[in-house]
């Protein structure tokens, strides 16, 4: 055990006696599975945790968990960090910025869940389980044919000694268990108050290092949070029944655990949950319709709570300055989108009415004119920067995205209007006379 122990020591990261990092503040990391493009749902997710590091001065982590290699999808790690850059919440500490406490990315910390499992096996608190694939599939067959919830039945943790060597001799495949204890002990979530759940009544050991060498997420969560000195767990409320399991491994490695806090869901607005089948909640698909980041952060903190005041068109500082996280409630947040547009007209104004924004906006419409019009313009005076900034300030306030216009409603602006003679004989038999008698 001694030589588990000091592998486990000389591991990358702090010892949480140590204190919970370089920085005065708290530390706090957001930890998507890179199985997809960023939703709304992890945007509010890695939002509450930059605003509560940013307002207490604390470091936000961008930690990617990829342990479940069948689902990685290539390229979606890259991605959600490029959301996280364009919505203005760009963590301190990622696989990309790097810092003192990596890798940031799960795959790439493997040699460290294996110590800590080894460390938990010598201490008794986890066992080898040999038990097959078909055994644990008739296991949860008998239970779900007798109208029960499948749960291991905990075979393997009464293998003695001998019969583990044997087994191991043998050649045959493994994974680690940790033992389950009854008793949990009560703890204080930041939104949901006091909570406990006796996991072993429900559930059986649960798996914390399969075959393949890879954690489950209970491991890798409770040792990565420990290494990596985060002092303040904010995540989804679908993590708070696990909550307890999890403060039993911390007790087992004798380590202080972070604070917890669970946020509510996010659902649509008539309480269904958020759909990712259709893709209209994935921040690409928002950013490609021409939506400001600014605007998706305010509607899905105006939908929800943790703030002082409550109104549209808030900033990124704003939001921090009004954040509390004692406000947070245990109702979930109904998110309508069809106030989208409104919000986005809000901030689109604002950034308008700012001389180096508007700069900015004057490039992205000139783009847009030439990509929509180019074919059709005759006057290449109206792509002038004089022009395209006019148009903005005269419109300014009345249009919800900039491509509103290059709509039809706003083609006058951007080319001579053309009217075909199929149109005009609709008015006036006499098109061609009239043409000549115009034209001379």
């Amino acid at each position: 055990m001694a030589r588990a122990l000091r592998l486990l020591r000389g591991a990358t990261g702090p010892e949480r006696g140590l204190g919970p990092g370089p920085g005065p503040g708290p530390r706090v990391r957001f930890g998507p599975s890179p199985t997809g493009f960023l939703h709304l749902g992890g945007l509010r997710t890695a939002l509450y945790n930059y605003i509560f590091a940013k307002k207490h001065q604390g470091t936000f982590i961008l930690r990617v968990e990829d342990t479940d290699q069948n689902r990685v999808v290539p390229g979606a790690a890259e991605g959600i960090e490029d959301m996280l850059d364009w919505a203005g919440i760009p963590p301190d500490e990622s696989p990309r910025r790097g810092g003192s406490f990596g890798p940031y990315q799960q795959s790439r910390r493997l040699d460290l869940y294996r110590r800590a499992s080894d460390v938990l096996l010598e201490r008794g608190a986890a066992y080898r389980c040999f038990c097959t694939p078909q055994r644990l599939e008739l296991l949860k067959k008998e239970a779900l044919r007798s109208q029960q919830t499948p749960r291991y039945d905990n075979r393997c943790r009464h293998l003695t000694p001998t019969e583990v060597s044997e087994k191991l001799s043998q050649g045959l495949d493994w994974v680690v268990r940790f033992r389950l204890e009854k008793g949990v002990e009560p703890f204080q979530d930041l939104v949901y108050g006091w909570n406990k759940h006796e996991v072993a009544d429900v559930e059986g050991d649960p798996v914390i290092l399969k075959g393949d060498g890879f954690p489950t997420y209970h491991l890798a969560n409770v040792v990565d949070d420990h290494y990596m000195g985060i002092s303040h767990v904010l995540r989804g409320t679908e993590w708070l029944t696990s909550t307890s399991k999890h403060l039993l491994l911390y007790k087992a490695f004798g380590w202080d655990p972070p604070q917890f806090g669970h946020l509510p869901l996010l659902l649509n607005k008539d309480g269904g949950k958020l759909s990712k089948r259709q893709g209209d909640i994935f921040l690409e698909r928002f950013a490609q319709d021409g939506y400001l980041p600014e605007a998706l952060l305010d509607i899905i903190t105006n939908c929800g709570s943790g703030f002082t005041e409550k109104q549209m068109g808030r900033t990124l500082e704003e939001l921090i300055s009004q954040f509390e996280i004692g406000r947070i409630t245990t109702h979930s947040a109904l998110l309508d989108l069809e106030k989208l547009p409104e919000f986005n007209r809000i901030h689109l104004t604002r950034h308008i009415e700012n001389e180096g924004l508007r700069q900015k906006l004057i490039r992205e419409l000139q783009l847009l004119v030439e990509h929509v019009y180019g074919d059709q313009q005759v006057d290449q005076e109206v792509l002038e920067k004089e022009y395209v900034e006019r148009v903005l300030l005269l419109r300014k306030g009345h249009i919800s995205l900039l491509k509103n216009l290059v709509s039809s409603d706003y083609s006058y602006l951007w080319v001579r209007p053309s009217v075909s003679r199929e149109q005009l004989q609709t008015i006036s038999a006499e098109v061609d006379e009239i043409g000549k008698l115009v034209l001379g």
